[in-house]
């Protein structure tokens, strides 16, 4: 307290709220509350109601709220937070790190192997926890659609959840067993490029996603994407479904038939899948690395500290 001199007090989420209040209140100091998601919005207003009124202590105390999205700004401001105070910060990917030049061919080979593709097949890839949120079940669901038009075509999901058995199930009463392999674990951010860089589209039908940093890996990538777009979504912000810089398509999380629509359209012709990986590579060097990001807080913490 005494050897320092601090300007400002940062809390991330409801878990280290109570903490910035009381150092915003013992220091005197500005307190910047990022908010990345809500207890209401993770749950679908399931819940607790001590967490949720947390949040909103913390948004009513602090001298700033940054979100991650336009999505969530309107939902915080829906809840109570004061409108006021919200700023838009979105979040950002290393397209050093995340650039298709950096996987040889061989790598990708390896990758499709493992889930025994063939070359002509087009892998749709999700990689994600496996919640309701998340909407993999009617990603699930939209595969025998897709296969109509797209025979060829083999999902991969990647990740651990409660929905494992259900969907394990999902998958041999709709009789697609050999088109859509499991992978029940966390990955390494390594293999996770990788994967990306293997598949031909990324499918991401969130119900609830304030951001979607996923979203932008795989457009960093070069690899169109298929989001949802219903509800608080920061992926309708991300991903551009249409026009000249169109990367990838917006969908109903909430329909199969949509959802197989949006991936369709997005692997049948070879040139237009080139167009909108290139397209969202070019958004995310514009709009979305790290440093952009980084100047943008910068920015928004020196407005509270020269109030």
């Amino acid at each position: 307290k005494d050897e320092f001199k601090f300007d400002i007090v940062v809390a991330h989420d409801w878990l280290s709220i109570i903490a910035g209040i009381a150092i915003k209140r013992e220091l005197n100091l500005p307190l910047v509350f990022h908010v990345h998601s809500t207890e209401k919005g993770r749950t679908l207003g399931n819940g607790s109601e001590v967490i949720s009124n947390l949040e909103l202590r913390g948004g009513k105390t602090a001298d700033m709220v940054i979100t991650v999205s336009n999505a969530m700004k309107e939902e915080l401001r829906r809840l109570g937070f004061p409108e006021e105070k919200i700023r838009v910060c979105y979040n950002g990917v290393d397209p050093e790190k995340y650039d298709p030049n950096r996987v040889s061919k061989d790598e990708i080979a390896k990758i499709r192997q493992k889930y025994s593709l063939k070359e002509d097949d087009l892998m749709i890839f999700f990689i994600g926890r496996l919640v309701w949120v998340k909407g993999v079940d009617k990603l699930i669901m939209a595969m025998p659609h897709i296969l109509n038009e797209v025979p060829n075509a083999k999902l991969v999901i990647i990740g651990v959840g409660d929905m494992r058995g259900y969907l394990e199930k999902l998958v041999e009463n709709l009789k697609i067993e050999e088109n859509v392999k499991f992978r029940f674990e966390f990955i390494p951010e390594e293999e996770r490029i990788m994967h990306y860089a293997a598949c031909d589209v990324a499918v991401f039908p969130s119900l609830y996603e304030p951001f979607g940093i996923v979203t932008l890996e795989a457009m960093s990538m070069e690899k169109p994407v298929v989001v949802g777009a219903r509800g608080v979504s920061g992926m309708r912000e991300i991903v551009v479904p249409s026009g000249p810089n169109q990367c990838g398509f917006h969908i109903n999380p909430y329909d199969p038939k949509d959802i197989a629509w949006g991936i369709v359209n997005s692997i049948k012709d070879p040139t237009e899948k080139e167009r909108l990986g290139k397209n969202g590579r070019k958004r995310v060097l514009e709009n979305f690395t790290w440093d952009i990001v980084a100047k943008k807080t910068i920015e928004l913490y020196e407005e509270v500290v020269h109030k």
